[in-house]
């Protein structure tokens, strides 16, 4: 291991992993059985969130040179996976929120606002953002939720905002308001308001709301009848509320999915103890080929998935003026791939997937608990509607012309520069994401039957970003607004699924030139990954090597029995 940023993420996934202990032990207060219970309970775990002030993962969302940890947002997304893989109410109830906050205050944010969010977070405090309304959903300009400017520059807050996590406890919320009743871009701005500063006869907490998932979570809602706040509340500009939110999405768009994987891993590995346990057939179910193939192809999505919130997190800090589409891709296609995963892993499972304790329970609680992740501010749709403008600009600027991404945007453990909030674009024209692709497609070996494979798979996924930027160039200018048609998504769809391929070559080809992992190293996982991808386009590629299936499998079980995670990173997990 070498020194510098690789070393401290690792001692945190790995402090933060023994804290929590064997999930199978009865006696382990954050153990499986009491998270149960206390999801059951509709409470988030009182032990967990001792543990997590103890770890003090608030300092993980707040930047170093504000006193936290927040050096990069792989590293992030790699930390917070580990509470994930336990409970995600209680990484989306203790802490994530707080972090979905922040990131307005880091991006447009003035120093005072910056020391003072950094000073609550790092004395324990928790943070909301409230975007929501649901009258409106994700049509943030059409919220009604009222910022009236004053004539000294302060405002009167009026109105309602729902679903709200961690509103009741919160020291301090974000909230996306309406400052201009005109309608346009201009008409909403972001403030951060202290509960200190807000009088109580003007402030009503709004009743909790119920969920099927993360039944932990504090959801409820604030209900502000004209409560002056200051001017200093304002975060950026009065009126870019919308540009605020959109560069923020960027970080939280693209960190999120990458958390939630140990929550797929987990359910993965539930799987995998039950089909190397249960007999049937003279046999045990991992032994019937239909279940192993599940299995392979679960443990092959989660690696997908990993591969595709790499680059994402990591073009934050590499390719800041490309982040946007590829956040939006992330948040887009990570939650559908996991979600997919976990639905055919309850088929293996059978009856036991819905048993809500004893050695299974874990599973139909993570299968509750993930599609939380595919709604709230930056549901499908809306990162969807975030990808479709920029497809034209990027078939006539970008593909088959830009310089390929950096190697080191493929490279789980490379060191990375701070990130750079101020850099954040809403929207780019070059993608070297893809670029790396084209040039993957014209060089990558193929010596070996495995490394042949690859090659062929990504010639597919080349003639289909063709086949996107002709269609893209041809849409009409309605079909690319956030009004466009079916098709227009389904076209977004597409490119994401491309983009993910490209992050699998990218992934697998530094491997190959760094050594260290000789599986990621190993073109047999890469080509039944990339295989899944092809297919998913509706195209028919030619069949892989046979031991493809064998390979994956044998790392399967290699990761499963020395308590190893499903990732890129191999990580040693406890228990």
């Amino acid at each position: 291991m070498t020194d510098g940023q690789e070393a401290r993420v690792a001692a945190r996934v790995a402090e933060l992993s023994a804290a929590f202990g064997d999930p199978a032990d009865p006696a382990n207060p954050v153990g499986d059985a009491r998270l149960l219970e206390a999801d059951e309970a509709g409470e988030l775990s009182a032990d967990g969130e001792k543990l997590l002030d103890a770890f003090g993962l608030n300092a993980e969302f707040v930047p170093t040179a504000l006193g936290g940890r927040l050096e990069r947002i792989d590293s992030l997304a790699r930390v917070l996976r580990e509470v994930f893989r336990r409970d995600v109410a209680l990484g989306l109830g203790y802490g994530v929120t707080s972090f979905m906050a922040a990131v307005n205050v880091w991006t447009a944010g003035d120093e005072r606002q910056r020391t003072r969010l950094a000073e609550i977070l790092l004395g324990g405090g928790r943070v909301s953002v409230a975007y929501h309304e649901l009258a409106h959903g994700n049509d943030f300009l059409r919220n009604e939720f009222e910022a009236r400017v004053r004539p000294d520059g302060s405002f009167l807050l009026h109105g309602a905002k729902q679903v709200v996590n961690n509103a009741e406890r919160a020291q301090a919320w974000l909230l996306f308001s309406r400052t201009d009743p005109a309608p346009g871009p201009r008409s909403h701005s972001v403030l951060m308001v202290e509960r200190a500063e807000v009088a109580r006869e003007r402030l009503t907490v709004l009743p909790r709301y119920g969920t099927v998932g993360v039944r932990g979570c504090l959801l409820s809602g604030l209900d502000f009848d004209r409560a002056p706040v200051p001017e200093h509340a304002l975060v950026g500009q009065l009126g870019h509320g919308a540009d605020v939110a959109l560069r923020s999405f960027q970080l939280t768009r693209s960190a999120l999915p990458g958390m939630a994987l140990g929550a797929a891993d987990t359910a993965l590995r539930t799987v995998v103890s039950f089909t190397r346990g249960r007999r049937l057939y003279k046999g045990t179910v991992a032994g019937i080929p239909q279940a192993r193939a599940t299995l392979g192809g679960a443990f092959l999505d989660l690696l997908i998935s990993d591969c595709l919130c790499l680059v994402g997190t990591r073009a934050v800090h590499l390719l800041p003026d490309e982040a946007s589409v590829y956040a939006s891709a992330v948040k887009y296609l990570v939650p559908t791939l996991l979600g997919e995963a976990v639905h055919d892993l309850s088929v293996v499972l059978g009856a036991r997937f819905y048993l809500r304790d004893g050695e299974f329970g874990v599973f139909q609680k993570h299968l509750r608990d993930l599609p939380v992740l595919s709604l709230g501010h930056a549901g499908a749709a809306a990162c969807q509607a975030t990808i479709i403008p920029q497809l034209p600009r990027l078939a006539r600027r970008s593909w088959f012309r830009t310089e390929p991404a950096p190697d080191t945007l493929f490279d789980p453990r490379a060191d990375l520069p701070g990130i750079p909030f101020d850099r954040l674009a809403l929207t780019g024209d070059r993608d070297g994401l893809s670029a790396s692709l084209v040039a993957a497609a014209d060089t990558a070996p193929d010596g070996t039957p495995h490394e042949a494979a690859v090659r062929a798979l990504a010639l597919h996924l080349t003639d289909e970003l063709r086949l996107i930027q002709a269609e893209s160039l041809a849409l009409a200018p309605l079909d690319r607004t956030a009004l466009a048609s079916p098709a227009s998504f389904a076209l977004s769809d597409r490119y994401a699924v491309v983009l993910a391929g490209a992050a699998v070559l990218g992934v697998w080809r530094r491997a190959r030139e760094r050594g260290g992992d000789p599986f990621l190293a190993d073109p047999a996982w890469a080509a039944p990954s990339l295989d899944r991808l092809v297919r998913r386009l509706g195209r028919r590629p030619a069949e892989l090597p046979p031991d493809c299936a064998g390979r994956v499998w044998e790392e399967l079980l290699r990761r499963h029995t020395e308590r190893r995670g499903f990732d890129l990173y191999d990580t040693a997990l406890a228990g």
